[in-house]
């Protein structure tokens, strides 16, 4: 390779040659920069003293932020903007770090190579819309306006975006524009709209943001090249630890892992929506992994390798970034203080859903608090101090909680007003209490309308208020459970690649024959049932010596054979056999018959789907009816380590069955979790697999063996 500077190397291409086609991955530089992050000059390229259009917002955010660089306004109408003189062309503009257009997309990318060849811009925001989203004329042009940007080494934002917030600039035509606040959230959002709808509702909870990144059509830089960035500069003394993302695609799954791990190994905190996952495109699928997994499934794999809070609305959104605000919860036992009985139940029920506990409190010190408390009280938990309940009530049982109670790892307080009364003596001192004390607590201050006054002095001394008592609990639990991001790699299992490799080259797309599929079995060691396979019923009688009765016949060739009756079991003489031959071949599209021993056992499942851009997606679960009707699976993005398919296995609503349960002999859950790391590895090394079930397998405590498996290949 010739010797290439850091401006002409944008791309690394690692080529592993297979047969079927080149697999890369890429490595793209990241074009974030001090011109965007920290201009010392800006040009607004269709400003407006229009406040009502987008170039005239924008241009009042800058002014009314903390830009403190020069600034620029060309508007071809106007002799000034904003108290601004106005430049008529860009050719007249001065040298500018960051240009921001609201102009009309047809005139863009002529502005954009102005600037980059002339003004030595380095860093575009593009507002406007009419690009990649309006059709091909619009992806022609965005196509354009990246190669201009990317000659100079330079960054885009956009477009059909509204913009950027940093420290230093207010770079957004929308509104409310959030106060910078350092250790805020930073946003990163794949639509403007929904980042404004974010920020406004966040700003009510007392949310506060830092920085704000709209990204729009993604045209140069997506939400993991922004991840990325933040990622490589993060100090955890002086940046937000709380990342929140709206994604609407992923364009790079394996940065965003990458990143995303980093990110959270070194301290951060980050919950993700992920719109547009799902499961449209599996009703063409032809296999029960196809069926089951979603893009939605992958994509919760691909969030829990990563340790994201999985979230499917701004409000879980808003509410996980909340509990982000708080202390760190170190256990799953939480008192729940209130004077409204109601809300206590509700909460306790959520928490026990999300895997909480809500433990008994007794003892001498909960009969100590109970005498300080008015009578009728309650301290068994929840803690029901009544509605006559003081604040100085309230301080005791939240002391008695954080240095007498060592069951309990959190406290949330519920307290709201019936109207009767002043509440900020309350609020006072709960808001007290969550500096001081080191347990965890959550307030849930329900009262918007009798309470506004004192909840906006609540919210003021930098705290944030859960309006729902279930909204807490749920978000709490989606915390909790959220695993640490996958850092064990372990020790892949002994396969035999070479033979992989083999029957994947020579095999041709679509399904594996059976014997195809069979190879594939025994090179990657999973067991699989002795069968015999014939289109001949003589020859299948012949074959099928040592193969003690009962067995299973099935047809080979449809691709659903139970919906078309082709599987018959219990067959226990060779007359059998043949009258079933006759009767299977008769069925549409069979090409012969397979023959198997009826093995006895808990039937299991493990499957495989490959999405697009990501690495395979691992799914298992209890076969029949528990896949079939009840959908209990779970789900791991590969490589999939031991301890990560250990928590697969153990997650299941069926593991119980797995364990052994009210006399009934359990599974191998070891050989179980050996076989998913084994399937881990068989896709690893063939990669062309698209999808591929093994279902069911019928283990006991001694073994787990494949009985039926269909395999397909695909670029």
């Amino acid at each position: 390779m010739r010797c290439m500077n850091k401006f002409q190397l944008k791309f690394i291409k690692i080529s592993i040659k297979i047969k079927r086609t080149p697999y890369y991955f890429i490595f793209k530089k990241t074009m974030i920069n001090t011109q965007l992050l920290n201009p010392s000059s800006i040009a607004v390229i269709g400003a407006s003293n229009d406040y009502k259009k987008p170039g005239g917002h924008l241009l009042k955010n800058l002014l009314s932020g903390s830009f403190n660089g020069t600034l620029s306004v060309v508007n071809p109408k106007e002799e000034k903007v904003q108290g601004i003189s106005s430049f008529k062309m860009v050719q007249d503009l001065p040298e500018t770090d960051l240009a921001i257009l609201a102009i009309p997309a047809k005139y863009c990318l002529e502005a954009v190579t102005i600037l980059a060849e002339e003004k030595n811009t380095k860093a575009f925001i593009i507002i406007s819309a009419g690009f990649g989203e309006a059709g091909e004329k619009g992806t022609i042009w965005e196509q354009q306006i990246v190669e201009a940007v990317e000659k100079i080494n330079g960054c885009l934002i956009g477009p059909n975006c509204i913009g950027v917030i940093t420290e230093n600039y207010k770079g957004v035509f929308t509104a409310p524009v959030p106060n910078f606040n350092p250790k805020g959230c930073d946003l990163i959002s794949g639509s403007g709209a929904t980042a404004v709808f974010i920020m406004e509702a966040g700003m009510q909870l007392g949310v506060s943001f830092a920085h704000v990144f709209s990204v729009g059509n993604a045209a140069q830089t997506s939400v993991e090249d922004i991840l990325e960035h933040m990622d490589l500069h993060f100090d955890p003394a002086i940046d937000s630890s709380i990342k929140l993302l709206y994604l609407e695609t992923i364009s790079n799954p394996q940065k965003l892992l990458k990143h995303a791990s980093s990110l959270i190994n070194k301290g951060a905190k980050i919950a993700a929506i992920k719109a547009g996952s799902t499961a449209e495109g599996s009703r063409a699928a032809t296999s029960h992994t196809g069926a089951i997994a979603s893009s939605d499934m992958t994509v919760r794999a691909l969030f829990d390798k990563a340790g994201i809070v999985y979230c499917s609305s701004r409000e879980e959104l808003l509410s996980v970034a909340s509990i982000f605000n708080y202390k760190k919860l170190q256990g799953k036992n939480i008192a729940i203080i209130t004077h409204a009985g109601g809300s206590a139940v509700m909460l306790a029920d959520e928490l026990s859903k999300g895997g909480l506990n809500v433990p008994e409190i007794t003892g001498a010190d909960a009969e100590k608090l109970k005498s300080f408390l008015h009578p009728g009280s309650s301290v068994a938990n929840p803690i029901d101090f009544l509605a006559t309940g003081t604040a100085e009530q309230l301080g005791i049982i939240i002391d008695y909680c954080e240095h007498k109670f060592d069951n309990i790892d959190a406290m949330a307080v519920v307290f709201g007003s019936p109207g009767l009364f002043d509440v900020e003596n309350a609020y006072n001192v709960l808001s007290v209490k969550l500096d001081i004390c080191n347990k965890p607590i959550f307030p849930v201050l329900p009262s918007v309308v009798n309470a506004q006054r004192e909840i906006t002095s609540f919210l003021k001394k930098g705290h944030v208020n859960f309006p729902d008592e279930v909204v807490l609990g749920k978000a709490l639990s989606q915390v909790y459970n959220t695993p640490k991001p996958t850092t064990e790699k372990g020790t892949t299992p002994s396969i035999d690649t070479e033979s992989i490799r083999n029957v994947i080259e020579t095999a041709p797309q679509g399904y594996l024959s059976a014997s195809q599929t069979e190879q594939l079995l025994d090179a990657a060691g999973i067991p699989r049932v002795v069968e015999v396979i014939e289109n001949s019923k003589e020859k299948l009688l012949k074959n099928m010596k040592g193969i003690d009765f009962p067995v299973v016949m099935k047809v080979v060739g449809p691709i659903h054979k139970s919906d078309k009756n082709g599987v018959v079991l219990n067959i226990t003489s060779k007359k059998e056999v043949a009258e079933t031959f006759d009767l299977l071949m008769d069925i549409e599209s069979t090409t012969a018959v397979m023959l198997q021993p009826q093995l006895a056992g808990l039937e299991l499942f493990v499957g495989v789907k490959k999405e697009p851009g990501f690495s395979h997606t691992i799914l298992c679960g209890l076969g029949g009816i528990f896949i079939e009707v009840l959908n209990d699976v779970a789900a791991g993005l590969t490589p999939i380590s031991k301890q990560e398919a250990q928590k697969m296995v153990q997650s299941l609503r069926g593991y119980k069955l797995i364990q052994g349960t009210r006399g009934q002999q359990g599974v191998n859950e070891k050989l179980f979790v050996e076989i998913i790391l084994r399937l881990s590895a068989l896709v690893e090394a063939a990669p062309e697999i698209t999808e591929m079930d093994i279902n069911p397998l019928i283990g006991t405590q001694k073994a787990i063996t494949a009985v039926d498996t269909r395999i397909q290949l695909g670029e």
